[in-house]
C-alpha cells in the first residue's frame, strides 16, 4: 500500500498551526505561576523572564528559517545538519530529538487526563471525579488519546491540517477568556473575593528586580518556546516551501511569544504575585485555580477546557514531527527501508507514524508506572537545546561545506547577518544548555536514570551506534557518499 512520495498539501496556515500546536500547551496555564515556587523571588517579573527566554529561541528560529528556505524536505532538522555539516551530526542530534519528543508525547497524553477529571467534576457538580484515577483507567484513557491522533496522522495531511487548525482556533478562543477576565477585572475585586471565600486578606508586596533570578526563570521558561521546529519537519509536505516554511517559523515564534506575555500579564495584573507565590508553595497553582475565586462554575469549566485542548493539540503536531524524522532517515538509508513507505490512499508515511506511536506508548506506560512526568520533559529540553545549537552551527558551516545549497538560501541572504544570527544563537543557547546540565548534575536523584543529561548521552551513544552500522553498509555500496549527502533527497 505504498505510493511514490509525500504530497505538498500543507498550506501556510497549516504550517503556522503546526508550530503553534507544538509550542502552546497546557503548561502556559501552570508554569508562569508555579515558577514562583521553582524560582523564589521572581515576583511579578515573569513576563520579563519570558522576554529573556524568547531571545535565544528567536535566534534559533531565524537559523531554522534561513536553512528551511534552501532545504524544503521532510525531517528538517536532520536534513539541515546532514547537508550543512555531516550526516552523522544530523542523525545523532535528530535521533535524540525524536526520542525525547516521542517520550514527551506519552507524557502529554498522560497529563491531559487530570484536566478531563476536573472538567467532568465541574460538569456533574461534584468536588471530585475519580474514575480516571482508579486502577489502569488513566493509562487506557491516555493510550486511547495517543492512538486517536496517530490515526488522524495516518489519514493524511489534509485530515491533519483540519484537525490542528481547529484545535488552535479553539485554544486561542478559550485562552482568550482567561486574558479577558484577567484584564477586565480589578485587583480589588479579586482581593475581596478571596477574603469572602477564605477569610484571607491579601496585602500587596513589592519585589526587587534581580538579574540572576530573571535568568534562572528564563532558563525554565525557555522550554515553552520549543516546538517551532515541527514546521521544518513538515518541509516535504508544504506548499510553496521556500517561502512558506521561513514565513511560518517567524510568524509562529512572534505570535507565541506575544501570547505568552499577554496571557501572563493578564493574570499578574489581577492577582498579587505574593498570593500566587504562597499558593504555589502549598499546592499546584494554575490560571483556572486562580480565576476560580471570581468565576462561576460554567466559566471555570470552559477555562479548564482551554487547558485540556491546549495540551491535546500537542499530539498531532508532535506525531507529524517525529514521524518525518524517521521517514527522512529511511530515505537516506540510515534506518530500515520500510519506514519510508507511503500509504497509497492517504499519502502519509504510515509505517513511520505507527513506529513513533509505539515509542510514545512506551512513554505513556513509563510515566504511569514511574509516576514522574518531568524526566521525559527534561530529556526533550536538553536534546532540543543541543539541536538548536547544531542548527546555528549549520548556518555558519554551510557556505564552505555546501556552497551549492548555500546559494539557494532566500531569506537573510547577507553572509554577515547570517553569521551574527547563528553566532549569537550558539552563545545564548549554549549558556542555557550549560545552566540546565549544571542544575541536573547538582540535583539529588535516587537512580542514575533520573538524570536527564545522562539519559541524553546514552541516547546519543545509541544513535551513534545505529548510524555507523548503516553508514558501513552504505560505504560498501556507494563510492562517493560525501557528494551524495550534499544533495537533497528526491521528493
Amino acid at each position: 500500500m505504498s505510493g511514490e512520495h509525500l504530497k505538498r498539501n500543507l498550506g501556510l496556515l497549516g504550517l503556522i498551526a503546526t508550530g503553534i500546536s507544538s509550542m502552546i500547551g497546557a503548561s502556559i496555564y501552570i508554569v508562569p505561576f508555579q515558577i514562583q515556587k521553582t524560582v523564589p523571588g521572581i515576583g511579578p517579573y515573569v513576563g520579563i523572564a519570558f522576554i529573556v527566554a524568547a531571545i535565544p529561541s528567536l535566534l534559533a528560529a531565524l537559523s531554522y528559517a534561513i536553512l528551511s528556505s534552501a532545504m524544503p524536505r521532510a525531517g528538517g532538522t536532520y536534513i539541515y545538519a546532514s547537508r550543512s555539516m555531516h550526516p552523522f551530526w544530523g542523525f545523532a542530534a535528530s535521533f535524540s530529538q525524536w526520542f525525547g519528543l516521542s517520550i514527551v508525547m506519552g507524557v502529554v497524553a498522560y497529563m491531559v487526563i487530570p484536566f478531563l477529571n476536573q472538567m467532568i467534576a465541574l460538569l456533574v457538580g461534584e468536588n471530585q471525579f475519580h474514575f480516571f484515577e482508579q486502577g489502569l483507567n488513566r493509562l487506557w484513557a491516555a493510550l486511547f488519546l495517543l492512538w486517536f491522533f496517530v490515526f488522524i496522522n495516518i489519514r493524511g495531511i489534509k485530515t491533519y491540517q483540519v484537525t490542528v487548525i481547529s484545535l488552535v482556533i479553539i485554544t486561542f478562543l478559550l485562552s482568550g477568556l482567561v486574558i479577558y477576565f484577567g484584564l477586565s477585572t480589578t485587583r480589588e475585586a479579586f482581593i475581596q473575593s478571596v477574603f469572602e471565600k477564605r477569610g484571607i486578606h491579601i496585602i500587596t508586596q513589592v519585589a526587587n528586580l534581580d538579574l540572576k533570578t530573571i535568568v534562572s526563570a528564563s532558563a525554565i521558561l525557555f522550554a515553552s518556546f520549543i516546538g517551532f521546529d515541527a514546521i521544518a519537519q513538515a518541509g516535504g509536505e508544504a506548499k510553496n516551501p521556500t517561502k512558506n516554511l521561513p514565513r511560518a517559523i517567524l510568524i509562529t515564534i512572534i505570535l507565541v511569544g506575544l501570547f505568552y506575555i499577554v496571557f501572563t500579564y493578564s493574570i499578574y495584573q489581577l492577582v498579587p504575585w505574593n498570593f500566587i507565590a504562597q499558593e504555589a508553595i502549598e499546592k499546584e497553582v494554575s490560571a483556572p485555580s486562580l480565576l476560580s475565586y471570581l468565576l462561576p462554575r460554567w466559566w471555570s469549566f470552559l477555562i479548564l477546557g482551554g487547558a485540556c485542548i491546549a495540551l491535546l493539540k500537542d499530539l498531532p503536531s508532535m506525531i507529524l514531527s517525529v514521524s518525518r524524522l524517521v521517514f527522512a532517515w529511511s530515505k537516506d538509508a540510515l534506518f530500515p527501508a520500510r519506514f519510508m513507505k507511503i500509504h497509497a490512499t492517504y499519502q502519509s508515511p504510515y509505517q513511520a507514524i505507527i513506529f513513533s506511536g509505539l515509542i510514545a506508548t512506551c512513554g505513556v506506560v513509563g510515566t504511569h508506572f514511574a509516576s514522574d512526568i518531568f524526566l521525559g520533559i527534561d530529556i526533550m529540553v536538553i536534546s532540543m537545546l543541543a539541536n538548536f545549537i547544531l542548527i546555528c552551527i549549520a548556518v555558519l558551516s554551510i557556505p564552505k561545506y555546501n556552497p551549492t545549497l548555500a546559494a539557494d538560501i532566500s531569506i537573510f541572504k547577507n553572509p554577515k547577518l547570517q553569521k551574527w544570527i547563528a553566532g549569537s544563537g550558539v552563545i545564548s543557547l549554549s549558556f542555557f544548555l550549560i545552566l540546565m546540565i549544571e542544575q541536573d548534575i547538582n540535583s539529588v536523584s535516587k537512580s542514575w536514570y533520573f538524570y536527564p543529561s545522562l539519559v541524553w548521552l546514552i541516547v546519543m551513544l545509541i544513535a551513534s551506534m545505529i548510524f555507523f552500522i548503516y553508514w558501513k553498509r552504505l560505504q560498501k555500496n556507494k563510492t562517493d557518499l560525501k557528494e551524495q549527502f550534499k544533495q537533497l533527497p528526491q521528493e
